[in-house]
């Protein structure tokens, strides 16, 4: 217990001690802007057209409200967040090997089992910190913006559906370990991402979404206009994050680390 106590410490400070906690906050925090501006241009559409923006596109949203803006974000978040969630994941385990840090962390005498534990709990801890930043400026944005429709229950099925919507996503970051670990770097697991973001896309828009793991995060947001999670699909990406988990800590203990 103590190991693993100090091995998070140890992966927490290093991780702060770089720039990319401060470039993935401002980076994730662009998403409630961007929602909030989608919220203004739907309640004044007259004002935006004068002021030179396009609101067609922002049409497709429907009626500004807290409802609409919050389902908007847990939208934004399920996509966006596998990119954010996804390098975050690839920077803690793949500087190891870009640093050549590698050899002298598995030589410390602590079970690497521990080591890559320590890593996806500290992946886990921040990725939560970043959608509670991220749910408490969009709560902000939406505030100044001065939405329609608030209530505690449009509040608490925001809540819900953005928690849902997060988790699921931060789950989903478990493969990009594997990756990193594999490619001994940054670049594999970001390919990976990307294929991931695109099939995802396709997936979804040929019906069979509910059974493809990143699929899964955008339709429990609603981005289809509904709501859809059904059992087997939460049963998929748990699976999917335990396989990276397992995949990861096989790889790093039995892998040839040369």
């Amino acid at each position: 217990m103590g190991k693993s106590v100090t091995c998070i410490s140890i992966e927490w400070e290093k991780f702060f001690k770089s720039k990319l906690p401060l470039a993935g906050l401002l980076a994730f925090s662009l998403l409630p802007f961007a929602a909030g501006f989608f919220m203004f241009v739907l309640k004044d559409p007259e004002l935006a057209e004068k002021l030179g923006v396009i609101s067609t596109k922002a049409q497709i949203l429907g009626i500004a409200s807290w409802s609409s803006y919050l389902d908007l974000l847990a939208q934004a978040v399920s996509i966006g967040g596998l990119f954010v969630f996804g390098f975050s994941t690839a920077w803690i385990f793949g500087r190891e090997y870009s640093d050549r840090t590698i050899k002298d962390l598995l030589a410390l005498p602590i079970p690497r089992s521990i080591i890559v534990l320590s890593k996806f709990i500290v992946v886990f801890l921040w990725c939560c910190i970043l959608s509670v930043a991220v749910f408490i400026t969009s709560l902000i944005v939406g505030y100044f913006v001065e939405l329609p429709g608030s209530s505690l229950n449009v509040l608490l099925q925001g809540i819900e559906t953005f928690i849902i919507s997060s988790l699921l996503t931060i789950f989903l970051s478990t493969p990009v370990a594997f990756f990193a670990s594999v490619g001994r770097g940054f670049l594999p697991p970001l390919t990976f991402i990307i294929i991931t973001v695109v099939f995802s896309q396709l997936i979804a828009a040929i019906g069979y979404g509910e059974l493809f793991p990143w699929s899964i995060p955008a339709l429990a947001s609603g981005i289809t206009g509904v709501s859809i999670l059904d059992p087997i699909s939460i049963v998929i990406v748990i699976l999917m994050s335990l396989l990276g988990i397992l995949a990861t800590t096989a790889w790093w203990k039995y892998a040839d680390q040369t």
